[in-house]
């Protein structure tokens, strides 16, 4: 468990100098990295540092263009990502990729599936092995049920048994305790520690660094595609490790706020879906920003898609500005000037084969449209300034948004809807899995646009984020609001007690 005792494991996987360019584009100029046997090597770097380009050699999406690729001292040259499963390396990604049609049992073994005696797919052991990897994590899940409609917590944690059922020797996890409450990270922990602990090598990526230093034995920093440095985590600091990732120190995450509120602008009253969340009471002023926290599963999400209209509530009512509107009605949400940027970005925020300047202006198709034609022209033109005001990083209007950081496209969902000038913007993780630079410039933006007098509903699983971003803070537990902080009462444990429910208790 102790940093020392992993630091003297044979290296298992060195990565030396990699080199990797796509055209005159520098994704990697010096991949390196060592992973050990019997340890847990944190990846730390801003987004566009060189990580994904790095895990994606490692697993066999791209080839090196220079550098070298060892695994037990053999040299690597995988051809597919199948050459590099072979080898003993498994990658969790930050997104699921799941078949949503197939159950979850057919996830986990898809391509590898148990055969009876007659050389069919013996589904009943699958179920049993699915089953097993369930126990083994702590999770109660249903192997027989289809993967459509799962959250992402559920989907992620498919993912991990996955790459578990392959009893692999290196375990690369990328950003996969994203959207996993306290509970659920910490068991993944414990699995963690335990294949550490019988001999594998984990490479952990996250932007969380009481996760990096509570789970890391060493911590490795890239910064524009290059390797900076690795350090014991037992000597080094946060703010050591954030100095190096982004070449300067970011004092404050949070910038300083000390606005007075306007009038009402958007009002929920009695808001319901039945079986899902009910008695929902709140209000939103001008240049205020409203935290909805809660422990994942607790309704939070889904009193915002109500509130946009993608789901229709049962009960209650959203008005904007007075007027009130009319459920399950996104259309009529944005034209009362609602903005909505949602969790999954990739999924439910772009259109990810289509350029940044088409996914900035889809919310402004019709005022481009003339006479069923797009002016194409003025469609990059408002994407270009949009993109110079949120500084977004990319080659040119025209390049394929799928190709962006995460942080990237999450500011490119921000100007989607920037674009359309909305009243209430609702933003649902609006940091989840990018890097710590990106991250204070997502809250400097947040809080500019409060300055400017936008209503702001926030949605955060990060609590420190919920405390150093909103002016009130409304915590929710099965699907009721169970306290409604103002600043000045926002604590980590006021917080905490009310999404568990012992906030009465605790009183």
């Amino acid at each position: 468990m102790e940093a020392s005792a992993a630091a003297q494991g044979p290296v298992l996987l060195a990565l030396h100098g990699a080199l990797k360019t796509f055209g005159p584009v520098v994704a990697l100029a010096d991949g390196t990295i060592e992973l050990r046997a019997g340890e847990i090597l944190a990846l730390c770097g801003e987004n566009g540092a060189g990580k994904s380009t790095l895990v994606k050699i490692l697993a066999g999406v791209h080839a090196p263009d220079a550098g070298t690729f060892t695994m037990d001292g053999a040299p690597c040259a995988f051809r597919s990502v199948a050459d590099s499963k072979a080898t003993g390396i498994s990658v969790i990604y930050q997104e699921p990729t799941l078949f949503p049609d197939l159950s979850v049992a057919e996830n986990i073994f898809i391509g590898r599936q148990p055969k009876n005696r007659l050389g069919l797919i013996d589904h009943a052991q699958m179920r049993r092995d699915a089953a097993s990897l369930f126990t083994r994590l702590g999770v109660p899940m249903n192997p027989g049920r289809r993967a459509e409609g799962l959250s992402i917590a559920d989907q992620q944690l498919i993912e991990i048994a996955k790459a578990i059922s392959l009893d692999a020797k290196v375990l690369v996890m990328d950003e996969p305790t994203a959207a996993l409450s306290g509970a659920e990270v910490e068991r993944l922990f414990k699995v963690a520690r335990a294949l550490r602990d019988a001999g594998a090598a984990i490479l952990f990526i996250s932007h969380r660094f009481d996760e990096v230093f509570a789970l890391a034995d060493r911590i490795t920093v890239m910064r524009d595609g290059r390797y900076i440095s690795t350090h014991p985590t037992t000597e080094t600091t946060v703010e050591a490790i954030v100095h190096e990732m982004v070449g300067r120190d970011v004092d404050a995450l949070f910038p300083a706020r000390n606005t007075e509120p306007g009038p009402v602008v958007l009002q929920v009253s009695g808001l319901g879906r039945k079986g899902v969340f009910r008695d929902i009471d709140f209000c939103v002023r001008a240049g205020e920003i409203v935290a909805l926290a809660g422990l994942v599963g607790a309704g939070r999400t889904e009193v915002a898609r109500a509130i946009f209209g993608i789901d229709k509530s049962t009960s209650g009512t959203v008005s904007v500005n007075g007027h009130e509107l009319a459920p399950g009605n996104p259309q009529a949400a944005i034209a009362a000037g609602i903005g909505f940027v949602p969790e999954d970005r990739r999924k439910q925020g772009l259109v990810m084969d289509l350029s940044v300047a088409r996914n900035t202006a889809l919310t402004l198709r019709r005022r481009f449209s003339r006479f069923g034609l797009i002016d194409f022209r003025a469609e990059k033109r408002t994407a270009a300034t949009w993109a110079r005001t949120l500084q977004v990083k990319t080659s040119s209007m025209d390049q394929a948004v799928s190709t962006l950081s995460g942080g990237n496209q999450q500011k490119v969902v921000l100007a989607k809807w920037l674009a359309t000038e909305p009243k209430v913007l609702i933003i649902d993780e609006p940091t989840r899995g990018i890097d710590v630079g990106t991250k204070a410039e997502v809250h400097r933006l947040v809080a500019e646009l409060a300055g400017h007098g936008m209503a702001i509903l926030m949605i955060s699983s990060e609590l420190p984020e919920v405390l150093g971003m909103a002016d009130r803070v409304l915590v929710m537990h099965e699907g009721l609001i169970s306290a409604a902080l103002e600043r000045a009462e926002a604590t980590p444990e006021s917080v905490m007690h009310a999404a568990t429910g012992s906030n009465e208790a605790a009183a």
